[in-house]
């Protein structure tokens, strides 16, 4: 049987985290174990409190003591995961787990390295978002294209999947979310065979605690370029 690992960081989502781990369990899928691991990045809420009483929800937790950040916290999940794929979750409700079934099949039938799912080729809805948002990510993955040699249309989306033993955690450099660019950049170089797969994208704002932000495109683009040449 192949296993999935279930990469979800966490901070301060007390008000989503426990329906996403719902919406996982409901989700799961014939001939495939899910290794559910969530990173609880220094919350300062009751997402903590919440995740300790609901234990049977998934397989593995780490709690760190305090804020390092996403890449950080992802780094600690890929140490410990087992999974023959990774899939990195949001503990928000803008991705939903009945998608994951897309990238299973690419892996089990067309040998995937890397899947990702596109918000911008969605499948039932993409809620409209912020215009900067979409620019800068626009002019991300155009510049990845161009120096990967690949065809992505969002390579900021936070579904992606890939096969774990393509990545090395202790390689990992980066500790915030460049660590994206990071990741697909060494696993494209290393990997062969990549898709993308529609995903519906239920998108928060900034004032319902979205947080990356505009000005993350800079160390994010910067990692883009270096990973090309070294």
């Amino acid at each position: 049987m192949k296993k999935l690992s279930i990469l979800i960081p966490v901070y301060n989502e007390e008000k989503t985290v426990l329906e996403v781990l719902k919406n996982i369990q409901k989700n799961k899928i014939k001939d495939v174990d899910f290794e559910v691991i969530i990173i609880n990045d220094g919350s300062s809420d009751s997402t903590i409190s919440i995740l300790e009483n609901n234990k049977h929800l998934f397989n593995k937790l780490i709690d760190l003591n305090k804020n390092h950040g996403k890449g950080y916290a992802v780094k600690q999940g890929l140490n410990i995961a087992t999974g023959d794929f990774v899939i990195f979750q949001d503990a928000d409700l803008e991705y939903d787990p009945s998608e994951y079934i897309q990238f299973i099949n690419l892996f089990l039938n067309l040998n995937a390295d890397l899947v990702i799912g596109s918000r911008f080729i969605y499948k039932k809805y993409t809620r409209s978002h912020n215009f900067l948002n979409k620019i800068a990510n626009t002019l991300l993955t155009l510049s990845f294209n161009i120096l990967y040699n690949t065809t992505f249309t969002d390579i900021y989306s936070c579904y992606v999947a890939f096969k774990r033993d393509l990545i090395n955690p202790q390689d990992l450099k980066t500790h915030g979310f460049e660590q994206q660019a990071e990741l697909l950049a060494k696993i494209v170089k290393k990997g062969s065979i990549f898709f993308e797969v529609p995903i519906s994208y239920n998108g928060r704002s900034a004032a319902e605690g979205k947080k990356i932000k505009f000005f993350h495109f800079f160390p994010v683009i910067w990692q883009i370029l270096i990973r090309r040449f070294i």
